[in-house]
Order: C-alpha cells, then structure tokens, then sequence
C-alpha cells in the first residue's frame, strides 16, 4: 500500500480513469459525496475519463447522465465495453456481417456505428454472436444465443461481471448470462471489457495522459484491468468490493492505494511501513504471530481506514509466502470494519 508523501493523491496524477458503477454512480443516482469530490479534482487540474463495463447506453447518453447528476462530460469522455466488443468484433468480420445480438441501446449503437448488421434469431444466419446486458433477457433470447453458439460462431460478451450493485441490492450481471450459456453450449465468450487491459489503455490514450490514476470498486475488473494496462490504482469501498475481500486480493488485483469513497482523491494517503515485527500506519500496528498466524491490531489511530490498510499490507505478506491465515474478521472489527 503505496502512501503519497504528504500530499493529497490527486495532486500526483493528471487524469482520472473512473469506473462508473459503485464509484460514481449507483443506478440512477449518485454516489455519496462522488459528484463534489469530481469538482474538486476538476478544480485542481485533474481530468478525468469514464471506462465502464456497463454496456447500456451508449457513451452520449451516459455523458448526459452524468452531466444531469452535476460532473459535466461529453461522449469523448466515455469509453466504454461495448465500444471495445464492436471494435474486436469489426476487426474478425467483413463489413456489413449479421451480429446476433442481445443487449441494450448501447451495445447495439456500437455494432451499428462499426457497420455490423444486427439480427435476433439463430436462423438469420448470423456470423458472429455478441451478448451485453439488457433488462429485457429471457429464455427466448438465451435459446437463440445457446443455438448460435453450439454452431461454433464467434461468440463475443462485452463483460464477465456475474452481479451489479443497485439501490435495491445485488442483481445478476452479464456473467450470470455468460454462465447459463456456458452451461449449455461448454463455450466462453471473447470478453472485450475489463479485467481486458483494452479499456484502459484506451481511455489514456483518449484523456492523454502521462500519470493516469484508474478508479475502481471490484478487484477482478477495474482494479485487475488496470493493473495488466500499467496503471495506479485506487479501490473505493463504496461498491462490490468490502475489506475482508480486499484481504484477499491476489497479487494482480490487489489496489495501489485505497479509500472509503471519492473524497480519498483530495487526501494524503499515509505510507504503510514494515517491519520484523509487523507492518504500522499513522498510529496503527498489525502483528503476525506465528505459529498460530493470527494477526492482532493494536494502537489508536486517528482513522480505522488507516488501520486497514497496515492489515492489508500485513495479510498480503503473509499470503505471498504461503500462509493460511485464520478468520480475518476480529481483527477487521478491531477497526470498526
């Protein structure tokens, strides 16, 4: 866990590579605080660059949305997974070839604008099958998908995430659709959206940038995308991911830097330090003891988040030279997590 050096974490990037879901927004709405931490890194010169697996509206509508919520963008600033499965898509078929396609506006406004023609039934001879998320899936569309598919047709999805995270809870995502056809027909898409470091290095390169920090809130997408496109990371707790996870993480997925929300963007982040005896943040103090290997927290920093991050660094060491580690929860509750 990577500290700032005193000053705050937006002061050492210049563009900001957001997810959408569970950082900015959460359904229709807002994340807590998102909107007023983005006009502030704006204030300070940070730009920023939305990259979503989200394949629902294309990158126009997604732009207004976010403009109505109060962080002003345009199409350019969007980048997004159905953009990446035209472009994989556009490059494998001959102009004008039939897509069978389930999904929404967004995915479908993609494929037309890469000159693929869209069709709904296996029976339309299509070339190619591209599957995204749309609330109107049903078992019709699953079956057309399924016969296409046991042909041995390319098969595309613009993403792998199993659920997304909406006011009301938990739903399935387009992986949950992935899997039944899995299931059925023993394939697996091409997945043109993130952990894929595609969109990523797409949206540095649209946001031009040289210290790009990529913002996510699921290890294995957003913060396992940008970690295979060579970016920082900042994982925000306000969506998928929640600390016992994180303890978890994998080296390729575990963030450079973590933060309760987006306001985490306009603070110093303290450096983790370790040593023979365990690993100290700003006032907090994470011991391993084997043989046991239970890890105990004490000290009385100022901020529990502090706190997580020593446990984090501690878990991670002890993981990396093979270490089972028991139940990590009373330790994540001696810092009220």
């Amino acid at each position: 866990m990577r500290g700032t050096g005193g000053a705050p974490l937006s002061a050492l990037h210049d563009v900001l590579l957001l997810d959408l879901d569970g950082v900015v927004t959460i359904g229709d709405q807002a994340v807590p605080h998102a909107v007023d931490a983005l006009r502030a890194a704006r204030t300070d010169g940070l730009s920023a660059v939305y990259v979503t697996n989200n394949d629902q509206r294309a990158p126009h509508a997604v732009a207004a949305h976010l403009t109505g919520l109060g962080v002003p963008s345009g199409a350019g600033d969007v980048v997004t997974a159905a953009q990446a499965l035209a472009r994989l898509a556009a490059a494998d078929l001959p102009t004008g070839a039939r897509v069978l396609t389930v999904g929404g506006e967004g995915l479908r406004a993609a494929l037309l604008q890469a000159g693929l023609t869209l069709v709904a039934s296996a029976d339309e001879s299509p070339l190619a099958v591209a599957l995204g998320y749309t609330t109107a899936l049903d078992w019709a569309a699953l079956t057309e998908i399924c016969h296409a598919v046991s042909q041995g047709l390319p098969y595309y999805s613009t993403c792998a995430d199993p659920v997304l995270r909406t006011p009301r809870g938990l739903a399935p995502g387009v992986g949950a659709a992935v899997a039944a056809v899995t299931t059925a027909t023993g394939r697996t898409p091409q997945v043109a959206g993130k952990p894929a470091p595609a969109l990523h290095r797409e949206a540095t390169a649209r946001g031009r940038a040289d210290r790009p920090l990529a913002v996510g809130d699921r290890l294995d997408t957003d913060i396992a995308g940008a970690h295979a496109a060579g970016a920082t990371t900042l994982l925000v707790l306000t969506g998928t991911t929640r600390p016992a996870e994180l303890l978890g993480a994998q080296p390729g997925q575990r963030p450079t830097h973590i933060g309760r929300d987006l306001r985490d963007l306009l603070v110093a982040h303290p450096t983790v330090h370790g040593a023979d005896d365990g690993f100290t943040c700003a006032g907090w103090h994470v011991t391993h003891h084997p043989p046991t290997h239970h890890l105990t927290v004490t000290g009385e920093g100022r901020d529990p988040l502090d706190g997580l991050r020593a446990l984090c660094a501690a878990t991670w060491a002890a993981t990396d030279t093979g270490t089972h580690l028991p139940d990590p929860a009373p330790a994540l509750a001696r810092l009220g997590w």
